[in-house]
């Protein structure tokens, strides 16, 4: 890393997962997060599989400031698909003391699976969290 470049802001997928694996997953109906894009205003399907905790389900970017995360954060609400089921929703993004919580009960829930994203990334705010809130029907978006 340059000294310019500063603090590194996401750990980039393999080549494998974004164009082999991470289609066949949406394409099967696996848990997927769909967002406008922040500038082509295009959905875009990204698989991120939903972690429940305290009550509620969450979205973690453990591999950082992806981005589905900043198009979730630019666009504030999405649909959560999985298993034929669609489920629009607000993002709702957490901070400090609730977002650290969250990451810890996930860093404990996956280990060793998620370890090495947090070590090349420590520190909790390079780590996007956000709340699913169920949109009711009189709130939904049209076109998500």
């Amino acid at each position: 890393m340059s000294a310019t470049s500063g603090p590194r802001k996401s750990v980039p997928s393999g080549v494998v997962m974004r164009r082999i694996v991470n289609p066949i997953t949406v394409y099967l109906g696996g848990p997927t997060l769909v967002v406008r894009g922040r500038k082509t205003g295009r959905l875009l399907a990204t698989p991120v599989p939903a972690f429940s905790f305290g009550g509620a389900r969450h979205l973690v970017g453990g591999r950082g400031e992806t981005h589905w995360a900043r198009n979730l954060r630019a666009a504030g609400e999405g649909e959560y698909r999985e298993r034929g089921r669609r489920e629009p929703f607000r993002a709702v993004e957490l901070f400090g003391a609730e977002r650290e919580q969250v990451l810890a009960a996930y860093r404990e829930r996956h280990g060793r699976r998620v370890r090495a994203l947090f070590d090349e990334l420590p520190n909790p705010e390079q780590h996007p969290v956000f709340r699913i809130e169920p949109l009711q029907p009189a709130e939904r978006a049209v076109g998500v």
